[in-house]
């Protein structure tokens, strides 16, 4: 598999799953355009650690090229200079990921909509869509001017999953929902460009933020199954990375079009593992384990 000479934007890649597809699709050879807000110098909100240059710098060791550029999504002129200097420095744009969210600290959970704190609620929602559609709106046009493009919408929970269990509160719910309907909404207009769009979520994934709410580090994340034992279905953010560079690396992806993925079933269909070697199927194990209050048990699962 490899995807070089192909350019990519991953849109939110300072950490979680943004880190882990950017990081994917370096080790796969693709230049990435990895973007956020928080750099060496400056802090988003969120005040976390991690940085732009460090997801750039982990796209190159793995041999790729990685460029980082602070792009705040939210602001429609920022997204499009970026899009011009893409155009400006490369003259194209094969993979566009939008993977903007920054919502975790602004849902309650299992609360209605009239004990949620409505600020909150409407800045997620404004974090969670209108990125989306700011990034696709300016960069879609250059990832059309060639056949064979690809978007990922990516989300929490597949289509099917997400019409059958109310997720946290109206507005997370409504913010995960939408994502794959954009993925579906996009795909009919990018078709008879030959691009393809779809949606794509992780399972129980390794986040910076989820290792430290259990008290762990990636290298003994099983730790943490003392707290949450059904921790044990989790997966690295590398393994969302390698089911979308899989599908950026299959010349006949457009059958995928419209589609909502997983990182377990790409895996699957595309034979790639985690980084532990194993192939986490986190929503079948949601269903059948979680769901019928069984022991913790990933056997079978991954």
């Amino acid at each position: 598999m490899t995807l070089r000479r192909r350019i990519a934007l991953v849109a939110g890649a300072t950490r979680g799953g943004g880190r882990g597809i950017a990081a994917e699709l370096g080790a796969a050879g693709a230049t990435v355009y990895v973007t956020g807000r928080t750099t060496r110098n400056q802090q988003s909100e969120y005040k976390r650690p991690e940085t732009i240059e460090e997801t750039a710098e982990l796209v190159s060791e793995l041999g790729g090229e990685g460029i980082a550029v602070q792009v705040d999504h939210l602001q429609s002129e920022e997204v499009k200079a970026l899009v011009e200097r893409i155009r400006r420095e490369q003259g194209r744009l094969d993979i566009l990921v939008n993977d903007v969210w920054g919502g975790e600290n602004l849902f309650e959970w299992n609360k209605p909509v009239w004990d949620h704190d409505l600020d909150n609620g409407l800045k997620l929602l404004r974090l969670a869509i209108d990125t989306h559609l700011i990034t696709a709106h300016h960069a879609l046009p250059l990832m059309i001017e060639n056949r064979g493009g690809l978007l990922v919408e990516v989300t929490d929970g597949t289509a099917e999953y997400n019409a059958e269990h109310y997720r946290l509160s109206p507005f997370y719910d409504l913010a995960k929902v939408a994502a794959n309907r954009m993925a579906w909404a996009h795909a009919k207009d990018l078709e008879p460009h030959g691009a393809t769009a779809v949606s794509i979520t992780p399972g129980w994934m390794r986040s910076e933020m989820m290792l430290e709410h259990f008290q762990a580090k990636e290298e003994t994340w099983h730790e943490a199954t003392k707290i949450q034992p059904h921790f044990v279905i989790s997966e690295s953010p590398r393994f969302v990375g390698r089911a979308i560079a899989a599908l950026a690396a299959d010349p006949q992806k457009a059958r995928w079009n419209g589609q909502s993925l997983s990182s377990g079933g790409l895996a699957k269909e595309y034979g790639f593992t985690d980084i532990d070697g194993s192939r986490p199927d986190c929503w079948r194990y949601m269903r059948e384990v979680m769901e019928q209050d069984k022991p913790a048990d990933a056997t079978g699962y991954r």
